[in-house]
């Protein structure tokens, strides 16, 4: 599968206290950093998750619930728009805007009420959201890696930008963890 840019322009953090970049391999390789990313995340927290068709933004948000302690089955929700996940820790919510057609959709669905909460917020497309949407604490943006620029290989680039005081407690946590 190739790299498909999103629709729309792109929508950047505001500018980002500090950015990590890691080399993912394979699909295993982006587990195991969801896992340390997953032991960092805290209630509250808004993480944005942008890249192309096929990057890896799923995959991740697999790797967190998992280390989370989610045992079912985790479904994209390219279709549903929003899958919730009551976990010990705190709930997830993940939500994926790559259908949406307008940038209030997401507030005219209600979903605003999940920003205000205890949960983490997993936002994949959030650049279709609008600026209305909230702030990330942590923007991760996946990439097919030079070598796997076709879509075929397993290889990804992974870049974290942490905004404010929570982003930068994750960003730096999980790459102490690496």
């Amino acid at each position: 599968m190739s790299p498909i840019a999103p629709p729309g322009p792109a929508r950047e953090p505001s500018a980002p206290d500090a950015t990590l970049r890691v080399d993912l391999a394979d699909e295993t390789a982006t587990a195991a950093f969801a896992a340390r990313l997953a032991l960092a995340l805290e209630p509250g927290m808004v993480v944005w998750l942008s890249g192309g068709l096929g990057a890896g933004k799923t995959t991740l948000v697999r790797g967190v619930l998992r280390a989370l302690g989610h045992t079912g089955k985790v479904r994209s929700p390219t279709f549903t728009l929003l899958e919730p996940y009551n976990l010990p820790k705190f709930p997830v919510y993940h939500f994926d805007f790559y259908r949406f057609s307008s940038t209030d959709e997401w507030r005219d669905a209600g979903f605003d009420e999940y920003f205000r909460s205890a949960g983490v917020c997993l936002v994949e497309w959030p650049e279709l959201a609008g600026p209305e949407l909230p702030q990330a604490d942590l923007a991760v943006r996946l990439e097919f890696a030079d070598s796997d620029a076709d879509g075929t290989g397993s290889a990804r680039v992974l870049r974290l930008d942490a905004v404010g005081e929570a982003g930068l407690r994750c960003l730096n946590a999980a790459a102490a963890a690496s």
